[in-house]
């Protein structure tokens, strides 16, 4: 019998558990694993159910299940994907059984080939478009289920019969512990906001930038704002906002990280490191808390953090000279651009919150 000191433990590692697999952060960090296990455990699930019942050509559900879900990790890609993988998959069975049946009352296995390659030209034909996914999995699955003109009917229907439970299984998967793009999408932008505060606060703090250490931190999160990039439509499918209110937020994404780079760019050396936050207007101080707190916002669902006045009242600072008026000019006005570009992208935030703080993402402890 456990002790209760034993039990209290058992209990806390299996809330700790669940919480991180509930956890939208836990998901973001380990997609890869989960979705290698969820895929796993799909094929499993094919092979036990095709195998359990003795089902012949019982392969085919396992390809299918590869093919639907193996390359689709989030939950509004996977309603897309799969969507058009089932319907794509669904025609080509189709298809294959047509030319089976034609082959079986022409007894011509050159009706069959002809009707395959027009069937397949007029797939590739579609396949150079919006369609073309859909279209390309019809040709492909057309010729797993016909074969070349040698299998019987029975084999047809088995195969389309395995393909079917192959897509079924598929679908069922791709909801188990889904990972939302909107998620990715959030704290990938939350992790460049954040490092562009630390940036800009060493501007503010006069402290010298090392090139080799810049150039990695810009590369970073511009690593990053091309991965939010390729998320964007599957973000528009789970928020429902319009793709053009998220390009926006990409473009004032972009500008934020091209004005930063700027700044620091134009930052004086040696002893004119610390000119830069002498003349700084309170606005210019301002936006190294709104940058924090928009990223604590995206990463946390705090999203209150996003209508919070800014404390815009500077340190005391001594006067400023002529000389570092001068020095520092063009830092200021790309710094006011950076104020404005910031703001703007708090604002089409905020307006949208609603929608991108899914699922009631409850607040954690940063």
């Amino acid at each position: 019998m456990l002790s209760p000191t034993s039990a209290s433990l058992r209990r806390g590692r299996l809330s700790r558990l669940v919480h991180g697999l509930t956890s939208p952060y836990f998901r973001y960090r380990h997609a890869n694993l989960i979705h290698g296990m969820r895929v796993g455990l799909a094929v499993a699930m094919s092979i036990a159910v095709t195998t359990g019942i003795d089902m012949p050509h019982g392969i085919w559900a396992t390809v299918s299940v590869l093919v639907v879900v193996g390359g689709l990790q989030h939950y509004g890609n996977i309603r897309k994907k799969a969507g058009e993988r089932a319907i794509g998959t669904m025609l080509g069975a189709a298809f294959g059984l047509v030319l089976i049946l034609a082959q079986t009352l022409t007894g011509s296995v050159m009706v069959f080939f002809l009707l395959m390659c027009l069937i397949a030209g007029g797939c590739a034909y579609y396949a150079i478009g919006k369609p073309g996914y859909v279209a390309l999995l019809t040709a492909i699955t057309m010729v797993i289920v016909s074969g070349h003109g040698d299998l019987p009917l029975s084999t047809g229907l088995w195969r389309t019969a395995n393909v079917l439970i192959g897509v079924v299984i598929a679908l069922a998967f791709s909801f188990v512990l889904p990972q939302y793009a909107t998620y990715s999408w959030r704290y990938r932008l939350a992790d460049n906001l954040r490092e562009c505060a630390k940036i800009y606060g060493a501007l503010l703090d006069g402290t010298q930038f090392v090139a080799e250490d810049t150039a990695r931190r810009m590369y970073a999160m511009s690593q990053r704002l091309v991965q939010a990039r390729a998320l964007m439509e599957s973000v528009a499918k789970e928020t429902q906002v319009p793709t053009a209110r998220l390009e926006e937020i990409q473009r004032l994404h972009r500008s934020i990280l091209a004005a930063l780079e700027m700044l620091v760019m134009s930052m004086p050396e040696g002893a004119g490191a610390g000119r830069f936050a002498i003349a700084c207007s309170p606005e210019e101080y301002a936006v190294r808390q709104q940058l924090l707190q928009m990223a604590r916002a995206l990463r946390f669902g705090r999203v209150g953090l996003l209508h919070r006045a800014m404390d815009a009242s500077p340190a005391p600072r001594p006067c400023a000279d002529d000389e570092t008026s001068a020095t520092t000019q063009g830092m200021h006005w790309l710094a006011m651009r950076l104020v404005e570009q910031v703001e703007c992208l708090r604002l089409r935030l905020s307006e949208i919150e609603r929608q991108w703080n899914i699922e009631g993402a409850r607040p954690l402890n940063p």
